[in-house]
């Protein structure tokens, strides 16, 4: 098996094997398993419908509240083909290609388990759209994230009937194009097909496993610019003794509380003796505040892995049991409440971030207002700090729950929906926010810390500042901190763990 492709079937997708497939530009496969489910499930409906005239939802009726409308078996493709044009309904941006790529191998996955009835050309279409770079053009409004993510799910399959837009080598075009150009034919919908292809939960799950790899590698950058702004301040080391954390013992915390005593491991500002008895609580209760965004990092993560090993679409189909139950696996509640959950605690950490900047720039333990040698003259790092303040109060707006929300549809059949889709993409807005204000501090903190000199941090501490000063120097004099911030934001995209291994 090549290490350039990622094998799709019933076995579970893993995150890290998530994180490698955008990492490593792999490609798509599925199994011989999910070949032989996919062709078995399709068989099975076949037979099925062409037994009788029982009436199964989507397959040979109505969609929502047309559910009890018989559609005759000579019209079935043009109702699939409909159900996809009419419910293309999508405003707003455009969704980010890695996260369009997310969209179709988890479609992909759910649909290799065999309980969905597609044809395997379709599958197989796919496949070829994902590795030959043909992203359907999808936008970020339309779903209510409860009958599936029905708009964006929709936009994405046009392509497969070569209808819409999407992008191929870095171009928009015709989807029409994109078939010509490789010589494939619109793939001819059968029963059900449609119905499978836009119910599911691919949209949310592609923007909560995408803000989840951002939120991996921000809660390390966390840890690490919390550390150098705790030496930048002088901050007393007491406040992260192992017994402290040992009699309040959740996880995020204690770990955060090691991660930190070990990034400070060899301080010489660590070690000297302080002025001060305590610190304020963005210094002092980092460990109590990072760890608790952890445990909920954790738990999310717990909530999406499930969901993207699952079956999302509607009705199921289970040939082995001679079984098609119409059900609400497409309901997105549990993702709409993960989504808000997880926007709330990484609001937590800018919120918190913010503070620690605030404290560097206000003259105490012996650092210069704004942290700049002619105060006055000069203005500093003053108004970073007020970027980052507009940033951290723009998160708590977007931080109110969209889960909360319903709004009835399609004539009060669907009369109850997560508002899901909302949930994840403002979701990714607060991440994006988060990486900026962790960027301020940073730039910030390294600038504070040369205040110390001649004293050095730990090794871990100064390897970092090593290299972000190949980046950004020390600022002797006003300058356009724009550019700098900029280039700290690029910074921390960045693995930490690999600036650490250099």
């Amino acid at each position: 098996m090549s290490y350039n492709y990622l094998p799709l079937d019933k076995n579970p997708l893993s995150f890290q094997q998530v994180k490698n497939l955008l990492a490593f530009n792999q490609l798509l496969s599925i199994t011989f398993d999910a070949h032989h489910s996919i062709t078995s499930c399709r068989e099975y409906l076949d037979k099925k419908l062409g037994s009788g005239d029982q009436l199964f939802y989507g397959i040979n009726t109505g969609f929502g509240f047309l559910q009890n409308v018989k559609i005759d078996n000579a019209q079935l493709q043009e109702l699939q083909i409909n159900l996809i044009k009419s419910h293309a309904c999508g405003l707003g941006e455009e969704v980010p290609a890695a996260i369009v790529r997310l969209m179709i191998m988890l479609k992909i996955k759910s649909l290799s388990y065999g309980n969905s009835g597609v044809q395997i050309d379709t599958v197989k279409r796919l496949i070829d759209m994902y590795n030959n770079d043909v992203l359907p053009v999808i936008f970020t409004q339309g779903s209510l994230g409860a009958s599936g993510d029905l708009a964006p799910l929709s936009h994405l399959s046009l392509t497969l009937i070569g209808l819409g837009d999407v992008y191929h080598e870095g171009k928009k075009i015709p989807a029409a194009d994109a078939l010509k150009k490789f010589n494939w034919q619109p793939i001819q919908l059968q029963s059900k097909e449609g119905l499978a292809l836009i119910n599911g939960t691919q949209f949310m799950s592609a923007y909560g496993m995408y803000a989840l790899m951002q939120c991996s590698r921000l809660l390390k950058w966390a840890n690490i610019i919390a550390a150098i702004s705790f030496d930048a301040f002088d901050c007393t080391i007491e406040p992260l003794h192992e017994k402290i954390h040992s009699i309040r013992p959740h996880k995020g915390q204690v770990d955060t509380a090691a991660a930190l005593r070990k990034l400070l491991a060899g301080s010489q500002i660590a070690a000297q003796k302080k002025e001060q008895v305590q610190d304020p609580y963005s210094f002092r209760c980092i460990p109590q505040v990072h760890g608790a965004t952890k445990d909920t990092f954790d738990y999310v993560l717990d909530v999406f892995i499930k969901e993207i090993n699952s079956v999302t679409d509607n009705p199921n189909i289970f040939p082995d049991e001679d079984l098609i139950l119409s059900g609400g696996n497409f309901h997105g509640q549990p993702l709409a409440l993960a989504l808000d959950f997880l926007a709330i605690a990484m609001s937590e950490i800018a919120n918190i971030s913010e503070r620690r900047t605030y404290q560097l720039i206000s003259g105490q333990h012996k650092l210069p207002m704004f942290l700049v040698k002619k105060p006055g003259l000069h203005s500093g790092f003053m108004i970073p700090q007020y970027t980052a303040a507009g940033i951290v109060s723009e998160n708590k707006q977007l931080s109110t729950p969209a889960s909360v929300d319903s709004i009835s549809s399609s004539n009060n059949q669907e009369d109850h929906v997560s508002m899901g889709a909302n949930a994840a993409t403002k979701c990714k807005r607060v991440v994006d926010n988060v990486e900026k204000v962790l960027a301020i501090e940073l730039l910030t903190a390294v600038q504070a810390l040369e205040f110390r000199r001649p004293l050095q941090s730990s090794p871990a501490i100064e390897t970092i500042v090593k290299a972000f000063r190949k980046e950004v120097s020390f600022n002797e004099a006003d300058r356009i901190l724009q550019v700098d911030m900029l280039k700290a934001i690029e910074f921390i995209k960045n693995d930490a763990e690999d600036l650490l291994a250099d």
